[in-house]
């Protein structure tokens, strides 16, 4: 049986809730960051802070995940409640491809103790006529990929 290439446009995320259909969880975009053996460890072991020569740190790469703005205000209380300090519930977060019909799901990345560290929206501006986008990134322990 010959694999295809799936397209990327037909996924659903769960932040946590146990429910990717919620409205709350439709997102139009999910920015991977770069996942990297940490070499002075076992292979196995992942980390989302790439090293330059020297052990000199680069910026963290965290998952980031887009929506229309809407009514709703989960990410925001999500992502105050860890800037105030009052250190939230680590959730897990599941993001599924589906294939192209919708019929099945052909990978999925699932995220454990994932955190808020980041809330953006992007730019107001009365000449276009675009989506309000908010943007939540994310830190996380770890990442599991699995086929199905």
């Amino acid at each position: 049986m010959l694999k295809q290439p799936q397209l990327n446009s037909n996924f659903l995320v769960d932040i946590g809730t146990g429910d990717p259909h919620h409205p709350d969880a439709g997102f139009c975009e999910v920015v991977f960051p770069t996942f990297r053996a940490d070499s002075t460890a076992q292979l196995s072991a992942w980390q989302s802070a790439p090293q330059l020569p020297g052990n000199q740190e680069v910026e963290a790469k965290h998952l980031i995940l887009r929506r229309g703005v809407t009514a709703s205000l989960d990410l925001y209380a999500w992502w105050d409640l860890a800037r105030r300090g009052h250190a939230p519930k680590q959730r897990n977060v599941k993001v599924q491809l589906l294939a192209a019909d919708h019929s099945s799901v052909v990978l999925t990345w699932l995220f454990r103790h994932v955190r808020p560290v980041g809330l953006s929206y992007s730019v107001l501006n009365a000449m276009q006529n675009a989506v309000q986008v908010e943007s939540i990134e994310l830190d996380f322990d770890g990442v599991e990929i699995t086929c199905g």
